[in-house]
């Protein structure tokens, strides 16, 4: 049975894809993943004088499985990765990842061994919201350039096994294969 990726775009499946980037885009829903100061500037993102609420995503959800963006506030440390590796992957497809503030980002100031320089080594990244805090101002402008990714993105494509985080070997994990590619002879 062919898939939506085999129909020729046509004035009817032209419309359809538009409609469903617009429901896709006005109905994110967030999973928090606060892990340090970031997250209170995420919770202030919430509150009455920003308002998420008008862009579909007033609650926070608790259960991933509830949620398709995950919103990585603060520093991540080695002992985090994988909660959060398993927190991602438990997510509904389409799924999208906001990385809040400079620890998530690079690891800030935190260049030692406990911490994670940069989330993106865990979970592929969509779009970076820099600052030490970022102010909630930040994490809505991140918001609304995510929204115009959806927006622009083709409802078909998918992120690769080759993207960032696929292949990350995570304490405690079994090693996992790698890919070998073939040369001509």
């Amino acid at each position: 049975m062919p898939g939506l990726e085999d129909l020729n775009h046509n004035f009817l499946t032209g419309r359809i894809e538009d409609v469903v980037k617009w429901a896709r885009r006005n109905s994110v829903w967030p999973a928090s993943f606060g892990l340090a100061c970031c997250a209170i500037e995420m919770m202030a993102t919430g509150a009455s004088n920003f308002d998420i609420s008008r862009f579909g995503m007033e609650v926070f959800r608790g259960s991933p499985r509830q949620a398709d963006l995950m919103i990585v506030a603060g520093r991540v440390s080695q002992k985090m990765a994988p909660v959060l590796r398993q927190v991602y992957d438990q997510m509904m497809e389409p799924k999208w990842v906001i990385s809040m503030g400079v620890c998530a980002s690079t690891g800030g100031m935190f260049n030692n061994y406990a911490i994670v320089q940069g989330v993106d080594q865990i979970v592929p990244v969509d779009v970076y919201a820099p600052g030490c805090p970022p102010g909630p101002e930040t994490l809505l402008h991140a918001i609304l350039t995510l929204h115009e990714k959806i927006r622009t993105g083709e409802i078909t494509r998918r992120r690769t096994a080759t993207g960032a985080g696929a292949a990350l070997d995570l304490p405690g994990d079994a090693p996992k294969p790698h890919l070998a590619v073939a040369t001509p002879k």
